[in-house]
């Protein structure tokens, strides 16, 4: 009977948690606490509108956490409903930018030719332009207001998706079963749709991860500016605006809704370059 010494030892592989990169980690967690946020938001039986005496109320004072602001609204509860706002604007804007710009990246790079080239120059115009200009423009036609940012920012973030797209598109396209699947009579649609698209889910879900930390920032930009949402819904760039007046008599209103603005942006930046990291498979072999 052998003994215990001459049996090989356990190899216990690392957990799929372990091997995950450590920014990618770190978003996850970060982007739970907004969804939390949220989730608070909704159960939360204050409300974010309701005016009180308790005007510039301090911090962990009775029945406001947070503090108020100036027209006695709980700081606490409109934190939490702009994060509801912020991810509701970043969802919309993200995916009026996704679903545009992988359309025309696909379009470009698979036919290429004069369609790529009118396409291109038509994607470097609109890259030219920066989603506040967007915004002015939109503002100027229509009233402004939380569907105006989603509009600008998401058409300002179709360039970057398009290019992203387009170049998955190229290194795709050039691949044996793409050839194969032409020899085999498939059309372009079905091409696209089966072979194509698949194989470049990666980067632009990298892409959107990062898009969508651009379009928080933007939205809480354009809220600042009065041209996102308009009051009195609650927004973090809003809050910003209206505690800038009255800021040297308590710094709370500022201080609170420009962590959540960070807490956010920095979430899903984390998210973008850990799933970059972790997607790239010369990293992962590592």
């Amino acid at each position: 009977m052998a003994s215990r010494a001459s049996q090989p030892p356990v190899v216990r592989r690392p957990s799929w948690w372990a091997n995950l990169p450590i920014s990618l980690k770190v978003g996850t967690f970060l982007i739970s606490l907004i969804l939390l946020m949220v989730l608070a938001s909704a159960l939360n039986p204050v409300n974010p509108n309701a005016t009180t005496p308790s005007r510039l109320a301090p911090v962990f004072a009775e029945g406001h956490p947070l503090g108020t602001d100036i027209l006695g609204r709980d700081t606490l509860a409109r934190v939490l409903a702009g994060a509801q706002n912020a991810l509701y604007v970043g969802l919309i804007a993200v995916g009026i930018g996704l679903s545009v710009g992988l359309l025309l990246g696909i379009l470009a790079g698979y036919f290429g030719g004069w369609l790529d080239q009118i396409l291109s120059v038509l994607l470097e115009t609109l890259y030219a332009l920066p989603a506040l200009l967007i915004a002015l423009l939109f503002a100027a036609i229509f009233n402004p207001g939380v569907t105006t940012s989603m509009v600008a920012i998401g058409l300002a973030a179709v360039p970057a998706f398009a290019r992203v797209a387009r170049a998955s598109v190229l290194s795709v396209k050039a691949l044996p079963y793409i050839e194969a699947a032409r020899a085999l009579g498939m059309g372009h649609i079905r091409i696209m749709l089966r072979h194509v698209l698949p194989n470049i889910i990666g980067p632009l879900v990298v892409q959107a991860s990062l898009a969508f930390a651009v379009a928080i920032l933007a939205e809480a930009a354009l809220s600042y500016l009065g041209l996102g949402t308009q009051p009195p819904d609650p927004s973090w760039g809003r809050m910003l605006r209206e505690a800038q007046s009255y800021q040297e008599l308590t710094p709370y209103p500022v201080i609170f809704p420009g962590l959540a603005i960070g807490l956010a942006v920095l979430a899903f930046n984390l998210l973008g370059d850990g799933l970059r990291d972790y997607l790239d498979p010369r990293k992962r072999s590592q």
